[in-house]
């Protein structure tokens, strides 16, 4: 169970990194009169940076088959964000 939390723990890590990238492109893109991300596909990974976020704190200080349903958790809202936003 150690290596699935691990692993979602990661996952979380990186939706937060990719949020902070979309968040600083659109930033940069308004300075610099350049199109970025909007201010959709800014609040949809801000977002779910938030829900991972909770997501893997509530896996954290679970164990066993809660612990493993938060770890879902995680997989399933970063693998939509990917799918919805980047993917599609």
């Amino acid at each position: 169970m150690r290596i699935v939390r691990g692993l979602s723990g990661i996952i979380a890590g990186g939706t937060v990194v990719l949020a902070a990238t979309v968040v600083g492109t659109a930033i940069i893109g308004v300075r610099r009169g350049f199109p970025g991300p909007g201010w959709l596909d800014v609040t949809w990974h801000v977002a779910a940076a938030v829900a991972v976020v909770a997501a893997q704190i509530y896996t954290d200080r679970r164990q066993g088959f809660t612990a493993f349903l938060g770890s879902l958790v995680v997989f399933g809202i970063a693998g939509y964000l990917l799918w919805a936003q980047w993917w599609n």
